[in-house]
């Protein structure tokens, strides 16, 4: 058998390890008591073997290891390759018991600890998705290999320990001492999960099937910021509405949600107990934008209770419908069971902004992407997995019909529980409810990488449509054409004259019912946003939408226009100062607050990024100027003040600015019902660091304001931030030198040490970049390894840049991660050319 090495497993032996073993249990004993490195690890494990006398191994990455013991036979450890452990001559039943001593971990991977330094209190979480079980215990690590799991864990006094079930025995409060949780179910080794600490939790339950024990948990420093009535409110609506939808009831009676310090991740789906960033724990005024997505998050990660921990991919091949379905079922939940009633209009701004550009990367690969080890998955956690696909589920949903979908949906939930699946399991209910022929429909859309585009194609008399077709095209790379089922708009006067469903199939799709139609000031093709693919609008509509794209009334439908644009900006067919010039001109009508956000954000993308720096000034002073009028009319405390003055305050370069901004820190300026709290305070504080307008003092007092590991954060960005060359050495030696950095930290560095205006400074660390990137691969590992290598990666946009990336891809040694990653900057960086050179041409 090939070997992965250490901390990566094969497909193949994946594959040969399922079908050798099954039914595997754990007894795990986990002692937290011993110090802040390293913790006590005890696993029992019960399997059996098909084949008597054959040889596997079970993954442990452990600091030592103390003693193996297969069915009474006490091991040679001296035999024990790397982060496994060899198991020879086994029985039809094996008991194996697995002592250790684990190391906690900085990188929210495996066991996380992190001290909290508002009250010196440590805290425990685990993040195993897709491979860091075996951090903690021995186990069969691989999703195929279901198994169930009793966690007894010792901890220090004043602990709780939350996990996967309530516990059935705990230590009277405020005492140290063991923790023994109820049977699981039978799940997967990565939806395991312990959080251990001085957690503070709030308690509710839910009305339906007698009631499910709810609770969300967070630091103690951290509760004063907690929202749980808005929490729970988001739970029981998903709750209610899945359970109904899917015709399955939850598995267990409790679901615990944990806010984690340093956290990885967005949110991960451990069987009854989901674990969070602690971004969404407001510390200050957020718009209803940022709710949205917060509540997109927790139903994201709900949905995952069936598909995904209920019903669980084979292998992660099969990642993408996993979270494609998730985040799918997310959008349609917050649509139809929570207050987020235009869900779908942010599903076009985010999810689909996202499908796209990756769709457009080389790195781009089919939904149903080959992954031949477990490295290759920490890959495609991207834009293809789970925007692109869950784009596509909502054709799936358009192509087969909802009742039909859910109908399906059902049987496979019933047919499937506690078992695992591939593709083929998922599709077949839906066709046979449907009716539709899925298996053409998976080759154009799953098997098969690339994004098409449309357009309308249509002649008048001046006042009818005279001939009317959809155009469809697919770019070079991808030459690949598909069936679509869209709708077609007609827009006059900003209003929605008519809209027709249609197939649009091949390269020339005619629509004769739309012939002696009115002539419409705008055709809007893939109207209500069913199918997936790039707009292109034919010249009449594009010249109405530049005037007057505030007028549509339909916020889907501005929010199409609003990404048509943007991807111009992106293939270097709209100039970005005509962007800004459409955003200042338009979005100050905005209703839609996250659409506002996203193409506030945009315009400062085509500002700092894709416009010719030349036209810099220029274009970041009228939106500086939009902005600070936009601040300070709109209604005092609303969400709309509250977006424009974040753009004032990261566009500010004049004296004027600069000096309002200042004042807002120190109070000497005030703006009717604009709260300057904590997070607009370090705004300030980082952009007057990056432009020289403050330094290391205003850093420490702020710091000193809030003395908070994220204010530790945010005052290592603004230092990082600072325009000169010592800032930038000390940023650079801090992420490539400090041993101890946690992958929070890291991120947040590089997060500013590549502020705009401030080329000169940083590009003697390119060549430095290029000679780090695989030495710090090799010391620092993957998480790490990753962030350093997209996060550092050179923003100069300049020929030297490319061929210094060519030169490190020409490298046969060179980890195929770095490889993927290096290959979108490189693109990225072409892209960025070309739009500049479009933005120059004016």
């Amino acid at each position: 058998m090939t070997t992965a090495g250490r901390d990566n497993l094969m497909r193949a032996e994946a594959r040969e390890r399922a079908a050798l073993i099954s039914d595997p249990t754990y007894e795990i004993r986990l002692d937290l008591r011993t110090g802040d490195v390293t913790f006590e690890s005890e696993t029992i494990a019960r399997f059996t073997c098909d084949t008597p006398g054959s040889s596997t191994f079970i993954d442990l990455d452990a600091v030592e290891l103390h003693e193996v013991v297969l069915n009474g036979r006490t091991l040679d450890l001296s035999q024990t390759p790397d982060a496994r452990i060899q198991l020879d001559g086994l029985e039809a039943t094996n008991e194996l018991s697995v002592k250790a001593t684990c190391e906690y971990t900085r990188t929210g991977t495996g066991l996380q600890r992190t001290l909290d330094p508002v009250d010196k209190r440590a805290y425990t979480y685990t993040q195993f998705e897709p491979f860091d079980a075996h951090r903690v215990f021995a186990c069969f690590d691989q999703p195929d290999l279901k198994a169930t799991f009793v966690f007894d864990v010792e901890v220090p006094e004043e602990w709780v320990v939350i996990s996967n079930m309530r516990a059935s025995s705990r230590p009277d409060e405020g005492k140290s001492g063991r923790w023994v949780f109820d049977v699981t179910p039978v799940m997967s080794t990565y939806l395991a999960a312990i959080c251990a600490g001085p957690y503070d939790g709030v308690f509710d339950k839910t009305s339906q099937n007698g009631g499910i024990e709810l609770a969300w948990w967070c630091r103690k420093s951290l509760r004063k910021y907690l929202d749980p009535d808005e929490l729970f409110d988001i739970t029981k609506a998903g709750f209610d509405f899945f359970q109904e939808r899917f015709d399955y009831p939850y598995m267990i009676d409790s679901y615990d949600q944990v806010f984690c310090p340093e956290y990885k991740f967005g949110a991960m789906e451990n069987l009854g107990c989901v674990t969070y960033t602690e971004n969404f724990i407001y510390r200050s005024k957020v718009t209803e934008a940022e709710r949205e997505r917060r509540a997109e998050v927790i139903l994201h990660e709900m949905s995952h209770m069936w598909f995904g921990d209920l019903v669980t991919m084979r292998w992660w091949d099969d990642l993408w419908l996993n979270e494609s379905f998730a985040t799918y079922m997310a959008y349609l939940a917050k649509e139809r069971a929570t207050r987020f009633v235009t869900s779908f209009v942010s599903f076009a701004n985010d999810e689909k902004a996202w499908a796209y550009r990756q769709d457009q990367l080389p790195s781009t690969h089919p939904i149903v992407a080959d992954i031949p080890d477990v490295h290759a998955t920490h890959l495609n956690f991207d834009g293809i997995t789970y925007a692109k696909g869950a784009s596509v589920l909502k054709q799936l949903v358009a192509w087969v019909g909802e009742e039909p979908f859910f109908n399906g949906l059902r049987r496979y939930f019933k047919d499937h529980a506690y078992a695992n699946t591939e593709l083929s399991d998922f599709l077949k209910p839906l066709a046979e409810e449907s009716g539709r022929d899925l298996e053409t429909w998976s080759r154009e859309w799953l098997e098969k990488a690339g994004v098409n585009s449309v357009r309308a194609d249509y002649e008048t008399d001046g006042t009818t449509i005279t001939s009317f077709a959809i155009t469809q095209t697919a770019p070079q790379e991808h030459p690949h054409l598909r069936s679509h089922r869209m709708a077609v708009g007609l827009y006059t006067g900003g209003k929605l004259e008519r809209s027709l469903e249609l197939d649009v199939v091949g390269e020339r799709t005619e629509v004769p019912d739309l012939v002696g139609a009115p002539l419409p000031e705008v055709v809007l093709p893939n109207d209500k946003d069913l199918a997936y693919t790039k707009i292109r609008f034919d010249e009449r509509s594009l010249q109405t939408l530049t005037e007057r794209l505030k007028e549509l009334e339909d916020p889907l439908a501005r929010a199409l226009s609003w990404g048509a644009a943007w991807d111009m900006v992106r293939d270097a067919e709209l100039p970005a100062r005509r962007f800004v010039e459409l955003v200042c001109n338009n979005l100050p009508s905005e209703t839609n607050i996250g659409m506002m956000r996203d193409f506030l954000g945009r315009a400062s993308s085509a500002i700092n990024i894709y416009g010719n720096p030349a036209n810099r000034t220029h274009a970041r002073s009228k939106l500086a100027d939009v902005a600070r009028a936009e601040m300070l009319g709109s209604e005092p405390g609303s969400d709309m003040q509250l977006a424009w003055a974040r753009t004032f305050i990261s566009s500010a370069r004049s004296t004027d600015d600069l000096e309002l901004i200042r004042g807002l820190l120190d109070g000497t300026e005030e703006i009717g019902g604009l709260v300057v709290d904590t997070d607009v305070r370090w705004l300030i504080v980082t952009w007057l660091a990056i432009t020289g307008a403050a330094g290391q003092d205003l850093i420490a007092a702020e710091l000193e304001r809030d003395p908070t590991d994220q204010g530790e954060r945010y005052a290592a960005a603004a230092r990082a931030g600072r325009p000169s060359a010592e800032a930038k050495a000390e940023a650079w030696e801090r992420v490539v030198g400090d041993a101890e950095i946690s992958l929070a930290m890291l991120r947040s560095i590089m997060g500013t040490f590549q502020a705009p205006d401030q080329e000169e400074l940083v590009e003697p660390f390119a060549p430095r970049y290029f000679e780090e990137l695989v030495p710090f691969w090799g010391r620092r590992g993957l998480d790490l390894g990753l962030s350093f290598a997209g996060g550092m990666y050179p923003d100069l946009f300049t020929h030297d840049v490319v061929s210094a990336t060519d030169e490190l891809l020409a490298s046969d040694a060179l980890p195929h991660p770095l490889r993927r990653i290096l290959l979108e900057q490189k693109d990225d960086t072409l892209r960025v050319m070309r739009g500049r050179a479009a933005d120059g041409s004016l």
